[in-house]
């Protein structure tokens, strides 16, 4: 679940950063795509991530006349939808630290 934060997390920097450079001639747009790995660590039953994972990597969409390649449309939408899913992800975490406390109160 960790992972999964830092990533969504990490994502959101890279979204910022576009979002501020918009008007900036040659900018070119982070991304961040750590599902991948996260998918193949949990196949493998570890879940972990190292911070390479989440480093971002230049943005492959097509320029403007200004070279740069941020669209606030596409911007905005990665925001929501990982806004949405950091939401999502904390939910589960908080669910699963309460049910080890109440096995704890239990015990």
């Amino acid at each position: 679940m960790t992972s999964a934060l830092n990533g969504f997390s990490a994502t959101q920097t890279a979204i910022s950063n576009n979002i501020a450079n918009i008007n900036t001639p040659n900018y070119t747009a982070q991304e961040v795509d750590f599902s991948a790995a996260l998918a193949q660590s949990v196949a493998e039953g570890d879940g972990t991530l190292t911070d390479a994972a989440f480093a971002p990597t230049a943005s492959l969409d097509p320029t403007q006349l200004n070279g740069n390649n941020v669209s606030l449309s596409e911007e905005t939408l990665k925001e929501t939808t990982n806004g949405l899913k950091f939401q999502l992800a904390s939910q589960a975490a908080s669910q699963q630290f309460s049910e080890v406390r109440a096995a704890a109160v239990v015990n």
